[in-house]
């Protein structure tokens, strides 16, 4: 069997945690800032950890992660 080929732009989107959790950040801070709120922006900075059943697909797109 050849090696598998990881899914470069998942690899570049999701980290994995030290518990195999898979974290992600979040869309809707690149640009139209202006009319955002201040704490909206806030909390768009953080990461978010995906969900079991999203979490599955991307493992299968980083088979060496």
């Amino acid at each position: 069997m050849p090696k598998m080929k990881t899914h470069r732009g998942a690899a570049k989107r999701f980290k994995i945690t030290a518990h195999g959790k898979i974290k992600r950040s979040q869309a809707g801070k690149s640009h139209l800032l202006a009319h955002k709120e201040r704490k909206r922006k806030r909390r768009l900075r953080k990461t978010i950890v995906l969900t079991p059943v999203e979490a599955k697909r991307i493992k299968s797109l980083l088979p060496y992660a």
